[in-house]
């Protein structure tokens, strides 16, 4: 079970990765292919977005195939064959076709992994181990950053994504080969989608789940970019750097989130302050959208980090789940916080257009601080109102 563990950690990797890795490709997708900012946000949106869609039907693999089949043969289709998809684009829209495909086969990895935690440990050990795999697996957005500006650098775009495709292959290959799926839980009374819907408890979560990560991820998968680049011409290797540094940001928050539920003794209170910070940053960034490159950089790392949130709250809508529908239940939540991100991608994508054909770029990207802002508060509101659960 561990070294299919550290596998499937590997194929979470490719997810960051793959998630992240536009902001740093946006320079030379807009040389090479005429893709704008609005273009690589619906592309970067379009990879949520299938990655959402396919959470139900992982769910019900996961209960009813096991961890094994339905990760390996997702990452292989989707991961390598979208990758190949993206090294073959010659236009803007190809990149969004390659992004759904991709997502499609990232879609069943993190999940297949939360599975597993919650079917062999014990519930008061489900946010830790999530942080770690979350926090782990995250090295795949640091090498969504620098390094990835020096392989393009040294190889080019396109062959920096053959080289993906075959890494997303061979790990498909060996998550068949070494995870071992959890013995079935009995279904004493059925249950199904339908049945997670009809508890109360599970509501209060669920506007949250939807806004909570998509300001850190969109920052950090695609607006950290084309946003230094205008407001301060920054070259493809600074933007790397300050995506690097947004990135260890997230990774640390994610660690640091880790065991709070038990230090503090609850998972709301957690969540919430938590993401007050992150409010409170992305309203300095609407109010001064050009503080200075450093600042910049610096709000947006406070938003990766105190916005690395998810594993406390998939922990406290696990503690909701009964064990024969844990599968649906933890991907029903990220179908919330994946879908979550891709709609708001997009929205954010329309927004900027929208704005930028009136106004100046900087009053472009504070629209898009404050539209992160605003959601957050949403989300928050009736948060406020969730059943505490911290054991």
């Amino acid at each position: 079970m561990r070294i299919g563990l550290v596998v499937l950690c590997a194929g979470y990797v490719l997810s960051q990765f793959f998630r992240a890795f536009l902001a740093v490709l946006s320079e030379v997708l807009g040389r090479d292919l005429g893709a704008g900012a609005e273009e690589l946000a619906i592309a970067s949106g379009m990879w949520f977005l299938t990655f959402a869609a396919m959470q139900i039907p992982v769910g019900w693999a996961l209960d009813k195939l096991g961890p094994r089949r339905a990760a390996a043969s997702l990452l292989a289709l989707g991961g390598a064959g979208g990758a190949a998809v993206f090294a073959l684009a010659q236009m803007p829209w190809h990149i969004s076709l390659a992004m759904g495909l991709i997502g499609v086969g990232c879609s069943p990895v993190l999940m297949a992994s939360y599975f597993i935690f919650a079917r062999v440990y014990a519930p008061a050990k489900f946010a830790m181990l999530a942080a770690v795999m979350l926090g782990t697996g995250s090295l795949g957005n640091l090498l969504g950053s620098a390094p990835l500006a020096w392989a393009v650098g040294a190889m080019g775009w396109r062959a920096s994504l053959w080289g993906m495709a075959a890494v997303s292959l061979l790990v498909a290959v060996l998550i068949a080969r070494t995870v071992e799926d959890p013995p079935k839980a009995d279904a004493q009374g059925g249950g199904s989608l339908l049945s997670l819907m009809k508890m109360p408890a599970l509501w209060p979560l669920l506007p949250l789940m939807v806004v909570a990560y998509a300001p850190s991820a969109g920052l950090r998968g695609l607006w950290i970019g084309p946003y230094l680049t205008d407001t301060y011409g920054a070259t493809r290797d600074v933007v790397g750097q300050a995506s690097l540094i947004m990135g260890v940001a997230m990774i640390a928050g994610t660690f640091f989130y880790g065991p709070m539920d038990r230090i503090v003794g609850s998972r709301k209170w957690v969540v919430i302050g938590g993401m007050t910070l992150v409010l409170a940053a992305l309203v300095l960034l609407w109010q001064v959208p050009v503080p200075g490159y450093w600042p910049s950089v610096a709000l947006c790392a406070v938003i990766g980090f105190f916005g690395a949130v998810y594993p406390v709250m998939m922990a406290h809508g696990r503690s909701l789940f009964p064990d024969h529908l844990v599968g649906r239940g933890v991907t029903f939540l990220n179908l919330c916080s994946i879908g979550g991100v891709g709609v708001m991608q997009v929205m954010t994508g329309r927004l900027y257009a929208s704005v930028t054909t009136t106004k100046f770029e900087d009053s472009a990207y504070a629209a898009v601080f404050a539209f992160f802002a605003a959601t957050l508060i949403f989300g928050l509101f009736f948060y406020l109102f969730a059943r505490d659960r911290a054991e």
